[in-house]
């Protein structure tokens, strides 16, 4: 029974694609502008729950920002970010799924 079980799960867990949705890559762009903050490098995790999935994203960034200057001040908001390495993981039901993350996705949201 034990066998089975493991088979069952490893099935599951390399043959289910889980489908990352454009709010998802909104959240996921959203939840890691905060994790970055002012910063010109980033090399961290941002995880957190869409639905019932956990989801976590481990990367090593380069920040790239533009200086706009306004009336009412300046700010440098960030316009690129570029990876030098990435992971996204999705967990359901306990269950580490592949998924079709891109990291493109998230550095088209910047613009």
């Amino acid at each position: 029974m034990l066998i089975a079980n493991n088979w069952l799960n490893f099935l599951i867990r390399f043959t289910a694609m889980y489908h990352i949705l454009p709010e998802l890559y909104d959240l996921t762009a959203e939840r890691l502008l905060e994790h970055i903050d002012r910063a010109e490098y980033f090399s961290g995790t941002v995880g957190f729950d869409y639905g019932d999935v956990e989801c976590r994203l481990t990367a090593s960034l380069i920040v790239y920002r533009r200086r706009e200057v306004l009336p009412e001040g300046e700010r440098e908001p960030v316009c690129d970010l570029v990876p030098v390495w990435w992971e996204f993981h999705t967990v359901a039901d306990g269950v580490e799924c592949l998924n079709d993350f891109s990291f493109t996705e998230i550095r088209e949201r910047l613009s």
